[in-house]
């Protein structure tokens, strides 16, 4: 998909970050926009940037609330008629804690955002993307669906899922030859309130020492992100710190493993 002229363009999570960022790019590149976010403050926000609400058709949901979701995608189809691009990006996240001390119910809320939310915007728009002789999906999955991190396991659980369920539908598009180009998106630290409005972000000192690795501007990852869409990438991998470690865990996994070891310590 190279030109976004008059493309219907569903973005999940734009009250924020990557997100936003997104919004914006797409919006001067003339698409038309469906926009979510959980946090309708934030949203709103977002809609005020993209000059109003005649600029945007948007609503504030949950995105692992299944029924919302699909009235959204069925709201968005008789507001625009079409859609040509739907990036599921709504993320969370929860701060430092090992495996065994998330609770169950933590695993669900992350996976009911992360993984099911992804799944949901995926699902209920993939009829409508293969009506269309080009289309896309982009779920943005992250460093943390490359390789498992220490104190992160709910988030990678949710993040490697999100690659797997694209990957495979990616292949399976290709198969059935629908013209949906499926992207996996996979940023490493991007300048974003994650840390902070992760669950249990309590401590001040770990935040600004995990905000020291986040060196990607949302701008920069939503331009990164739209130059893969363009090429019909299956991956794109967002930022140095990213692309870096996927080359390493490819060429010295044992050293990567000794490297978040080491680096875990600090975290103890």
């Amino acid at each position: 998909m190279k030109n976004f002229e008059n493309k219907v363009v569903v973005i999940t999570g734009a009250g924020s970050g990557i997100g936003r960022a997104l919004a914006l790019a797409f919006k001067k590149l003339g698409a038309k926009l469906a926009i979510n976010d959980n946090n309708e403050a934030a949203l709103l926000e977002t809609v005020d940037l993209l000059d109003g609400p005649g600029n945007a058709f948007y609503r504030a949901f949950d995105v692992a609330d299944k029924e919302a979701f699909y009235e959204f995608a069925n709201k968005v189809i008789t507001h625009y008629g079409r859609v040509d691009l739907v990036i599921n990006n709504a993320g969370v996240a929860i701060f430092k804690l090992t495996a065994a001390e998330v609770s169950i119910e933590d695993y669900e809320w992350i996976m009911g955002v992360n993984l099911w939310g992804m799944m949901y915007g995926s699902l209920a728009f993939l009829p409508h993307l293969r009506k269309q002789t080009e289309s896309g999906i982009v779920n943005v999955s992250s460093v943390f669906g490359i390789l498992g991190f220490p104190y992160q396991a709910a988030y990678c659980t949710t993040k490697f899922g999100i690659r797997g369920f694209t990957e495979s539908l990616a292949l399976e598009e290709r198969v059935l030859k629908t013209g949906v180009t499926v992207t996996a998106v996979h940023p490493g630290g991007i300048k974003t309130n994650i840390a902070r409005s992760a669950r249990y972000a309590d401590d001040e000192n770990a935040i600004k020492q995990a905000e020291t690795l986040f060196i990607t501007t949302p701008e920069k990852a939503a331009e990164t992100i739209i130059a893969g869409i363009r090429r019909k990438k299956m991956r794109v991998l967002v930022g140095p710190d990213a692309k870096l470690l996927y080359f390493l865990t490819r060429l010295s996994p044992g050293f990567v493993r000794w490297y978040l070891i080491r680096f875990a310590n600090q975290w103890k």
